[in-house]
Formats: structure tokens, C-alpha cells, sequence
């Protein structure tokens, strides 16, 4: 095998490839002679050629089960050849023509948007001020992916939910050949949910994480956006009940470490909740939402004791979310800013699960666990164990039932 990948590498070298670029337009290809030799930046370049509309700042290439792989430097770069040289051994074994090598750039648009003024009617308005309020404004930088997903390439299946200005449908893209989910938001809203569009779009842009929502795309029809990510089958956590502690472990570990990536780039939530992680039969977890995390006043931070008593929300008020999002909550508003923090029943759960909710929800926010503690806490270290199939059992068994109940309801 190795002997079959060398000579592999050693055609491709003396053969050359080719790259085609996938851009909203159409496909473009490049011939590249010596793959060896290929940098990054030359890479970069040669897209930045065909796209100077755009500032491509990445690419992505799809491996073996169609999911995007993101390159942004020359390792990342060496990682998309090295994978590209396997495949076409094994084209090449099957006796098939070797495909060209399809990159998917990805990069910033600023676009322009149609908006509704906030009021336009009384004696003061003018002429000038009424076709001021017609004109299309410059919104600061909408976040897109180059490889836009046309409105004509989705098959739209069911209604998800709705909430947050806009409408989620499970779609189907022919071209991808995968199921993703649509935001659809018409954007004759307030400029505050404006903002949180802009807010969650910029930081879809800058995420690259396992434990956060995957961004496919957006695209703009008849004066509303269309926000695509990825499906996640098993919905969101506010829709189960009774999770087993083994199970809730490991999804707490997931989103520690979802909301400890976030921190490192500076981000706050601001709205960790149950309805905001989600989950799929493949036992992964993945926050979303993020509309609100450079905004205030989202419900997940009205019920925090530091903002019920008119005190700053910060990073601590993340980790005070984390605990109040793995439990019931049975007290209400007063019960957080008067009386001591809510605690799990005593002998349901481990000494570890209900030291570490205790930890979280300490009402003073200095007292809680410091976010780059929290992976360190004993909970999380006895459920970090990789091991996605608890979880994914438990979401197909959940699945499941719930179908059969709606199936009995229906008889």
C-alpha cells in the first residue's frame, strides 16, 4: 500500500492536477503543475483571481462523508493533497478517471439591504425624509459563504420552528445532496433583530468547531435572508426530558467545550439554554443561536442574579447558565435574587453532577469555577471520553419513542 501511494504521489507530481474552484457563477479550473511545490497563499491567490468581487480568506474541500474540512494554512493545505492523492489511488485501482480536486472558497461580502424605518409618519417628516427612508442602506458586513446555496437548489420539507424574527425549515440541497436546516428572516424587522442577524452571521463566520453549529451558507431573495447550517436530526435539548445522568454528562462536556472555544475568541453567549444545543443520532452536540451574543437582554441573561439586580453580565454569567440549563427550574425570579441558588434533589444524581450544578449557580459570580477551570471539574473529566455512541443511542431510543406516542395519538 504504501509502495502504491509513493508511485501515487510521484504521477501526480510528474502529471500535475487539477483544482477546480466552485464559485456562485460556476466552476473554474486550475492546473497546477507541480502539487509539491503548492502553497497556501499561491492557492489563495489563484482563487482570489477568479472571485475579486470577494475577500476569500479560507476554503473547504469535502472528504470521504461529505463534510467540509476548512484549509487555512499550509499545513491544513498538505492535509486536503495528501487525502486528494488516496482518492485518486483508489479511482485509479477501480479503473476510473481521477476527478478534479473541488475546493469550496469562503469568504466576505458586504451587501445591500432593503429595511423598514422604525417610524416615518408625523408632522415633522418631510419629502426628503420619506424617499431617505425608500433608499437601500449599506448594513456593516453580512457574513457569506462564496459557495452561496441557491434558493432553486433547495427542496424545502418540513417547518422546524419559529422565533428570533424568522421562520427554520429542514430543506434538502440537491447539489450538496444533504439535508440542511433554513433560517428564512424577512429583514422589514427592527434594527435590533437586524443586529442580532449580523451578530450571529459574523460569528458562524469566525467558528470553526466541533461543538459549534456548522454554516453552509446565506443568500438574500425578495428582501428577506436565508440563513443555511447544518441539520441536526435529534433537535434541540428543551424537547427531552428525564435525561439520564450518563447521557447529561457528556453533553455537558460537549457544550463546555463549545462555550470554552467561544470564550477564546471573546465571545459571550448570552443565551445558553437547552433550546439553544442540540443534538443528532450520530451522539454529536452543537450550540446555536447566536443572534444575541454581542446583545444584551436575551432571556438566558435576564435570569441570571447578577442581571435581575441590575449587576453587569459577563463570562461568569455563561457558567451560572450552564448549571441552570441541566436542571429543572423550579424556583422562580425572586427565589434567584432572594434565596440561595437552586440544588438537584438529594440522592437522584452523583456527589460530582450536583457539586458541579452547585459550583455553576453560586450566586455571587466571582465564586463560580473560572470558564478555562471548568473542563478540570470532576464531572466533566469522568464523562470527557469521546464516547458518542451514549449519546446517540439515547437520541435514536428518544426518537423513537417519541414517534410511537404520536403514532398511539393518532389512532
Amino acid at each position: 500500500m504504501l509502495l502504491l501511494v509513493l508511485n501515487n504521489l510521484c504521477s501526480m507530481e510528474s502529471e500535475g492536477i487539477v483544482i477546480r474552484i466552485k464559485t456562485p457563477v460556476g466552476d473554474m479550473d486550475s492546473s497546477v503543475d507541480s502539487p509539491s511545490h503548492l502553497n497556501f497563499n499561491d492557492l489563495l491567490a489563484a482563487i482570489r483571481d477568479v472571485m475579486p468581487e470577494a475577500t476569500v480568506t479560507a476554503f473547504e474541500y469535502e472528504d470521504e462523508v461529505g463534510d467540509r474540512i476548512t484549509v487555512r494554512s499550509d499545513e491544513e493545505l498538505k492535509a486536503m493533497l495528501s487525502y486528494y492523492c488516496n482518492t485518486v489511488m483508489e479511482q485509479r485501482i477501480n479503473g476510473l478517471l481521477p476527478e478534479p480536486l473541488q475546493i469550496f472558497p469562503r469568504g466576505v461580502y458586504s451587501v445591500l439591504v432593503n429595511t423598514r424605518p422604525e417610524s416615518s409618519s408625523g408632522r415633522g417628516s418631510s419629502a426628503a425624509d420619506s424617499r431617505s427612508n425608500d433608499r437601500k442602506i449599506l448594513l456593516p458586513r453580512f457574513i457569506l459563504f462564496i459557495n452561496i446555496i441557491n434558493e432553486h437548489d433547495l427542496q424545502y420539507q418540513e417547518q422546524l420552528g419559529h422565533g428570533n424574527g424568522g421562520t427554520v425549515y429542514k430543506a434538502y440541497h440537491l447539489l450538496g445532496k444533504r439535508i440542511v436546516a433554513v433560517k428564512v428572516i424577512p429583514l422589514d424587522i427592527t434594527v435590533e433583530l437586524q443586529k442580532q442577524i449580523m451578530s450571529e452571521l459574523e460569528i458562524l463566520y469566525k467558528c470553526d468547531s466541533p461543538y459549534i453549529i456548522k454554516f453552509y451558507s446565506a443568500f438574500f431573495v425578495e428582501n428577506r435572508i436565508s440563513i443555511c447550517t447544518e441539520f441536526m436530526d435529534g433537535g434541540s435539548l428543551d424537547v427531552y426530558w428525564r435525561i439520564p445522568e450518563h447521557v447529561l454528562g457528556r453533553i455537558a462536556v460537549a457544550v463546555v467545550k463549545g462555550l470554552t472555544y467561544l470564550w477564546s475568541l471573546k465571545i459571550l453567549h448570552r443565551d445558553v439554554k437547552p433550546s439553544n444545543m442540540l443534538v443528532n443520532t450520530r451522539g454529536q452536540i452543537k450550540l446555536c443561536d447566536f443572534g444575541v451574543s454581542t446583545q444584551h437582554n436575551s432571556y438566558a441573561e435576564l435570569y441570571t442574579p447578577e442581571r435581575i439586580s441590575g449587576e453587569q453580565y459577563g463570562i461568569h454569567s455563561d457558567v451560572w447558565s450552564v448549571g441552570i440549563s441541566f436542571m429543572e427550574p423550579l424556583q422562580l425570579l425572586q427565589c434567584i435574587v432572594d434565596e440561595d441558588p437552586p440544588v438537584l434533589p438529594i440522592g437522584q444524581f452523583s456527589e460530582k453532577f450536583v457539586h458541579f450544578i452547585t459550583q455553576c449557580m453560586r450566586k455571587q459570580p466571582k465564586e463560580r469555577p473560572a470558564p478555562n477551570n471548568l473542563m478540570d471539574h470532576p464531572f466533566i473529566m469522568q464523562y470527557n471520553d469521546g464516547n458518542t455512541e451514549v449519546v446517540s443511542m439515547w437520541v435514536c431510543r428518544s426518537l423513537e419513542e417519541r414517534k410511537s406516542h404520536q403514532a398511539q395519538r393518532l389512532m
